[in-house]
């Protein structure tokens, strides 16, 4: 009996790695193992990537917070220590945004929890 190879398969597989790895650099878009490769190291970068993105906008919305409620005399941590005291229902994403695009708003909420 002859041999069977499903190399319509094959070929789909390859292809997709191909696809996906078009835009880099050299072999890393023609070669089949350098692509497949280069796709594992960057689906790896990606998965890790989008845990860190998480934790550097937090970092960024905390300056910004700090920064802005220093200028009303208050540090960071006293300001979010009183906001939880007067249980004010607003997260870091939305005081940061407040404290960049609407300074009145922000100086109103700081002034509600002085």
């Amino acid at each position: 009996m002859p041999r069977s190879v499903n190399s319509v398969a094959s070929r789909t597989r390859r292809k997709k790695i191909l696809k996906a790895a078009r835009g880099y650099f050299g072999a890393r878009s023609k070669v089949y193992t350098v692509a497949k490769n280069a796709l594992e190291k960057a689906y790896t970068y990606a998965f890790r990537d989008r845990r860190n993105k998480k934790r550097a906008f937090r970092r960024l919305w905390i300056i910004r917070i700090n920064a802005a409620t220093r200028q009303y005399g208050m540090s960071y941590s006293k300001f979010i220590f009183a906001l939880n005291q007067k249980e004010v229902g607003l997260n870091r994403k939305v005081l940061a945004d407040l404290a960049m695009n609407h300074p009145e708003a922000f100086k109103a909420v700081v002034d509600s929890v002085k």
